[in-house]
């Protein structure tokens, strides 16, 4: 698929010196599906994918038994989780400038042992304040994986399987999410948070062990310059390129529907009309499980329907699970997320390939620029949609929810428009 075909540009205006060009042979040695190496690749950062998701959202489904134990409110609480996804948001840029320096897999691997050594201190927080702190510190340290891992994909992997490559990426994402939440659910039911948090802290030191042995050696890797100026004139081309804007907003505006939706659903689902247990309502992020098929598949839908037909499907099932988690009937409830879940997850592994395959220098900063974005929504939607619940109950975080949908449409349709504009330029001209 070239980039014509996803509607992205080919060049993005950054100076070779911030990250040169892979080096490829004439025959392209780089990973394809069934090639030496793609299998282990592909499981080792589907394993780094879980360890980042579960560990960034380990207090999510936890947030009703935090408030308990400390005697806070939902917007309060909901800091342990937004701390973390804010901390990523910041240092994501900084840390993939190091990874042009350094090399993708050891940023990486850096990364990942600094986070669950802080994850196996989170249970012994003795108050929010520390527990925020920490998370914040977690959430800091996370910030080395997923710019690296896109950028690393960008130059490892041959372009017509990149998206699927971002997609397993961001389906181990989602499965990391949905196992930290249903084990967490069930742990503390019988042992209280701390211990729940503690477990998932463990996972991810597998995960991060496991990772650091299967993940082949980059080929490709040009090292970059660590020049402030470079990185700056680097990150300025990238916001001056209208495309990357765009699916940058994109990516924060669908991390705002999905924050908000999954950091108040346990407190709604806990409360009148359903009234379930906190193991029940760990049990509910299953439903992540359809985020792992829609993200892996992003590839074929951008094939069949072009990147902005994808993304407007995107939107438009998100929106519609929206609205069906309104019905105070909990099978409904479950539609609805499951819509929301599968919408986002496509939208964002579509997103994400494509600012992958626009920039073609300084790909570490780009995707760090998109995770920057995308971070960023996740804090915001985490206090806004705590914020909207308590304002307005369910309803609240729904019309929070729709109106970011809005805002990903209203964006897709521009850049539908300004790509109509730009293809009749050439034939005016002629």
């Amino acid at each position: 698929m070239s980039p014509a075909s996803t509607g992205a540009s080919t060049t993005v205006g950054a100076e070779p010196t911030a990250s040169a060009a892979p080096r490829v042979p004439s025959h392209d040695s780089r990973m394809a599906p069934g090639g030496p190496g793609y299998r282990r690749m592909s499981f080792a950062l589907f394993l780094a994918g879980v360890a980042t998701f579960a560990l960034l959202y380990s207090t999510q489904a936890l947030l009703p038994l935090i408030s308990g134990e400390f005697g806070v409110a939902a917007s309060e609480a909901s800091w342990t989780v937004a701390a973390a996804t804010g901390g990523l948001a910041l240092f994501v840029l900084p840390m993939s400038a190091l990874s042009e320096r350094y090399g993708r897999r050891a940023v990486m691997t850096a990364s990942l042992a600094v986070a669950v050594g802080v994850g196996l201190l989170v249970p012994f927080a003795p108050s929010l304040g520390a527990l925020v702190v920490l998370r914040g510190v977690q959430g800091a340290a996370l910030a080395g994986l997923p710019a690296s891992a896109t950028a690393y994909l960008a130059e490892e992997v041959r372009p017509r399987a990149l998206v699927t490559a971002i997609g397993l990426f961001v389906a181990g994402n989602s499965v990391g999410g949905m196992s930290g939440r249903v084990i967490t659910g069930w742990v503390a039911q019988e042992w209280g948070w701390r211990v729940a948090v503690g477990v998932i802290g463990a996972v991810a030191v597998a995960c991060a062990v496991a990772f650091r042995l299967l993940l082949p050696a980059p080929r490709h890797f040009a090292p970059g310059s660590l020049r402030p100026r470079v990185l700056a004139r680097t990150v300025r081309d990238h916001l001056a390129d209208p495309l990357l804007r765009r699916l940058y907003a994109i990516g924060a505006l669908f991390m705002t529907v999905f924050g908000g939706v999954y950091t108040v659903i346990g407190y709604r689902l806990t409360e009148e009309p359903f009234s379930l247990p906190q193991g029940i309502v760990g049990s509910i992020f299953l439903v992540y499980l359809v985020g792992t098929v829609s993200a892996s598949t992003a590839g074929r839908l951008v094939g069949r329907l072009g990147r902005r037909g994808a993304l407007y499907l995107a939107g438009g099932t998100t929106a519609a699970g929206l609205l069906l988690s309104l019905a105070d009937s909990l099978p409904l409830v479950l539609l609805g997320l499951v819509l929301i879940t599968s919408g986002f997850f496509a939208g964002h592994a579509v997103a994400s390939s494509a600012v992958s395959r626009t920039a073609t220098t300084g790909r570490a900063q780009a995707s760090a620029l998109y995770q920057s974005a995308y971070y960023i929504g996740s804090s915001a939607g985490s206090t806004a949609g705590a914020a909207a619940f308590h304002a307005g109950g369910w309803a609240g975080t729904v019309g929070m929810g729709v109106l970011a949908v809005l805002g990903v449409v209203t964006i897709t349709v521009f850049g539908t428009r300004a790509a109509r504009l730009a293809a009749r330029r050439p034939a005016a001209a002629h």
